[in-house]
């Protein structure tokens, strides 16, 4: 835990607008029916009027705030997102570097479904161990799932969309100097690109976004998907393989036994009972003794964010002591499921 190498995650913040819709008014409106809203195990989801690369600002902002760097310390801003970002032809990791100061620092986008999070973690825990240049990586995502191209309550089967911008600092350990925050001990990931066709269906290539309907309708090709496949079956056999391949894997990178007693939380993706039961808890079942967190009541999936929002909840735990251990699961259409290990320092 002293070496050089170590990288650590030394402020993670999440920015949630205030405004929410609550999932009992959509009940009531006939939007969704109660059974849908229990399985869904959220109250309601914030959304918010900020665009999306604003809320990351917003984050960004509140994570510096939490640090011992500023802005000039940035070497690398990676931006993590699934829909969305104000513009069509544009790069939000630029506009995001700017608006905090970092206009010096690289600026890289990161677009793979609802992984981006996780997915931009790894570009920036890549770039420090490579570059022994660089000190300091700030990762963003964000989301807004907003009218008339996306409808959050209906746009896909057993998720339900929330608006967020979250923020995190990786930066390198001084050689011989400690540094509170998460030690990054593994960060692994494992893809099936077979999967793709799952949010592709039938669907031709379109020559413009939203060319069908004008609105995202992801239920259209997942249906389309499981006709030509046979049902969910064999996805979901192949999914709970790779969950336990991802997990197992980023538990041997950070040398930590499934078994571990300093395991205190085990983090899920902000889902629907029905997903998690079919993708991830069979999976965890006897494999882990952690408490396991599903902190989607007031929140739902927040696309790229839910990794992040997760590790912000973590971070803030009283509960978690120096050398406790933090698993945190995710994953994004495509198919890719990722599994971050961390411990706090």
């Amino acid at each position: 835990m002293e070496s050089a190498g170590l990288l650590v995650l030394e402020a993670v913040a999440t920015w949630l607008p205030e405004e929410r819709e609550a999932a009992s008014a959509m009940v009531a409106a006939g939007r969704i029916t109660a059974d849908e809203s229990h399985d869904l195990g959220l109250t309601a989801v914030p959304v918010s009027e900020e665009s999306a690369p604003d809320m990351a600002v917003l984050a960004a902002e509140r994570a510096l705030g939490a640090s011992t760097c500023g802005p000039e310390d940035i070497d690398v801003v990676v931006h993590g997102w699934l829909y969305h970002q104000g513009h069509d032809f544009w790069s939000p990791a630029h506009y995001i570097a700017a608006r905090i100061g970092a206009a010096a620092a690289l600026p890289i986008g990161v677009q793979q479904m609802s992984n981006a999070g996780a997915a931009a973690l790894g570009v920036a825990r890549d770039k420090l161990t490579a570059d022994a240049r660089a000190q300091v990586a700030l990762v963003t995502t964000a989301d807004r799932f907003c009218p008339p191209g996306f409808d959050r309550w209906a746009s896909d089967y057993g998720v339900v969309y929330g608006d967020a911008g979250t923020a995190a600092l990786l930066r390198r350990q001084d050689p011989g100097r400690g540094r509170s925050g998460l030690a990054l001990m593994s960060l692994a990931f494992v893809t099936d690109a077979r999967y793709e066709s799952m949010y592709r269906g039938r669907d031709e290539f379109s020559p413009i976004p939203l060319w069908r309907g004008g609105r995202i309708d992801v239920r259209r090709p997942k249906k389309a998907y499981l006709e030509e496949h046979g049902g969910i079956a064999a996805f979901t056999e192949s999914a709970r393989a790779n969950v336990r391949a991802v997990l197992l894997k980023a538990l041997a990178e950070a040398d930590v036994d499934p078994s571990d007693a300093r395991i205190r939380y085990v983090a899920l993706p902000r889902l629907s009972n029905s997903v998690l039961d079919m993708m991830y808890l069979p999976v965890l079942e006897g494999l882990l003794t952690g408490k396991l967190l599903r902190e989607r009541e007031g929140s739902g999936h927040l696309g790229a964010g839910d990794m992040f929002a997760n590790m912000t909840h973590i971070f803030s735990s009283p509960d978690l002591e120096s050398g406790e251990i933090a698993v945190l699961l995710g994953g994004g259409g495509g198919f890719t499921w990722s599994c971050a290990v961390v411990q706090a320092v």
